[in-house]
């Protein structure tokens, strides 16, 4: 008899799970257009299944919650954890982050070109594949925040009601910004992030398109990354901007050059008609 019980649990569990699929997908979409493109669906879509599986494992009808309701608090729960995941960037590699930027600078402006990855180990005393380890933790941690460019948590990403006029707003706002920060950027950064991020190019490919070696492109696009970051925050949140050590020097004068690109590049009007009511891109007229 127990058996039998056992399987009549199984089987509505099972038919819970297969009843309540499209939920997973309708809530992995509604978050895909939150978060920046790298996110992989597939990895958010396997956190939503266990999710709906673990709902309908512990699920209570006599609560008198439906189950839709109550599957999908667990699900926007577990996509959370999943983003969180991603966002593992600790304050020491931002802070090494910030170091580097600020040596960086200081090269640029005293050499006239971005220094390589020797003259910055030399002028931070490290060596040299420290100073990859870190542009790789840069890159990862940068990119995640292409478009909550302010301080922003995993739940803001998520939540748990349909954003309202004003959210949504805010959010075609700073895709716009993004939009106009990439158009900014020079030539071969936007290249870079161009083919990179938006036209899903191999590194390999980016390479031999520029003639330079992978190692460069992949400086390049932390360059890039930092620069969009720092741009949208001009724009958004400019306590967040760094003051320049030497506000007078050639590499400040040019970031507030491409500071004021990004703000003379369009108003509230054009940056909304990038996306349409609901957010979605709007395809560009060449």
């Amino acid at each position: 008899m127990r058996t039998l019980d056992t399987t009549a649990v199984n089987r509505d569990i099972e038919n819970l799970v297969r009843e309540h699929l499209p939920l997973v997908g309708h809530i992995v979409r509604e978050t895909l257009m939150r978060v920046p493109s790298h996110v992989n669906r597939d990895d958010l879509t396997s956190a939503g299944l266990a999710a709906l599986a673990a709902a309908a494992r512990s699920f209570d009808p006599e609560r008198g919650t439906p189950f839709g309701r109550f599957a999908a608090v667990r699900i926007r729960g577990a996509l959370v954890d999943e983003l969180r995941g991603l966002d593992w960037a600790s304050r020491s590699v931002r802070s090494r982050a910030r170091q580097l930027d600020s040596v960086r600078q200081e090269l640029s402006g005293s050499l006239g070109r971005t220094p390589t990855n020797r003259e910055l180990a030399v002028a931070l005393g490290v060596a040299e594949e420290e100073i990859e380890a870190i542009e790789e933790d840069v890159q990862r941690a940068v990119v995640l925040s292409l478009q909550g460019f302010a301080p922003g948590t995993a739940e803001d990403m998520v939540q748990e009601r349909t954003a309202g006029p004003e959210e949504l707003i805010l959010h075609r706002e700073r895709l716009g910004y993004l939009t106009h920060a990439i158009d900014a950027l020079p030539e071969r950064l936007r290249l870079v992030v161009t083919r990179y991020f938006l036209e899903e190019r191999p590194m390999a490919e980016i390479a031999d398109e520029l003639g330079v070696t992978e190692s460069r492109v992949s400086q390049l696009r932390a360059e890039a990354l930092v620069l969009l970051r720092d741009g949208m925050n001009s724009q958004l949140a400019p306590e967040m901007v760094e003051t320049p050590q030497r506000p007078d020097g050639c590499v400040a004068k040019r970031r507030a050059a491409y500071y004021a690109e990004i703000s003379a590049k369009g108003d509230l009007r054009s940056r909304l008609s990038m996306t349409d009511a609901l957010g979605a891109p709007v395809a560009r007229v060449a």
